[in-house]
């Protein structure tokens, strides 16, 4: 049996999380010898994203840190922690398709990472607007062009990681420059990343991702890992 780890960063996420963990195709992964851990990572909502996770059965971790940088790091630490073999992560506000985790999961590379690609996928409409669609394309460029290993879609919030390749990830993110610092490592690495075209669709309730503030903290975050490739100190 590979023991499976699904986490679901969450903020204020009451309207998706049901559908979403619904979704999960459990049964099928069970039945492709998978035994299945669905956590979910939350960052303070205010809402009733916990009472809802509680009542459906997940694992829940409260972060310690703000941002889903933080919240991530603390997910990937208790995998680590665990004995699981694998670890698949999709943002939880109803853009990513859980239909896609048993694909995702058996195009992990030996060793490496699998990223959901949305814009050699399926893109609803609606699903991106041009601002963001044109700022993840010159961020996508801007971190070949830094650091020269090939990537589809740099934001994506749809990966798939074999437990060595987190193993040697080193992070301090604390924000929505979480993904961009993970290709900075697979990169630095020469972790095996292999992308897998997703569907993506509009999401359910308010954005968090502002356009141009996370946008320059991601750009900013591919320049200091080109410069220093290994944060100096892990937080």
């Amino acid at each position: 049996m590979t023991n499976l780890f699904i986490m679901l960063p969450t903020l204020d996420e009451e309207g998706a999380l049901e559908d979403i963990y619904s979704r999960i195709p459990i049964e099928e992964l069970k039945q492709r010898g998978y035994t299945v851990r669905v956590v979910v990572v939350d960052g303070g909502s205010k809402d009733k994203t916990l009472e809802i996770a509680v009542e459906l059965g997940c694992e829940v971790i409260q972060q310690w840190g703000e941002g889903k940088g933080a919240g991530m790091r603390q997910g990937f630490k208790e995998f680590l922690e665990s004995g699981d073999d694998a670890l698949v992560m999709l943002d939880c506000d109803g853009t990513y398709h859980p239909e896609e985790i048993t694909r995702m999961v058996e195009s992990i590379p030996k060793g490496g990472i699998a990223i959901g690609d949305r814009l050699h996928g399926d893109l609803k409409p609606d699903a991106m607007t041009s601002t963001n669609w044109i700022g993840n394309q010159l961020l996508t460029w801007l971190a070949v062009a830094l650091h020269g290993k090939a990537i589809n879609d740099l934001c994506s919030g749809f990966w798939a990681f074999s437990r060595d390749s987190l193993k040697r990830l080193h992070l301090n993110s604390m924000r929505f420059e979480i993904e961009a610092e993970m290709y900075t490592s697979c990169a630095h690495l020469d972790i095996p990343i292999r992308h897998v075209p997703i569907t993506y669709s509009k999401r359910v309730g308010e954005a968090k991702l502002g356009s141009i503030k996370d946008g320059t903290s991601i750009a900013r975050k591919l320049i200091i890992r080109r410069i220093f490739p290994t944060p100096h100190e892990e937080q």
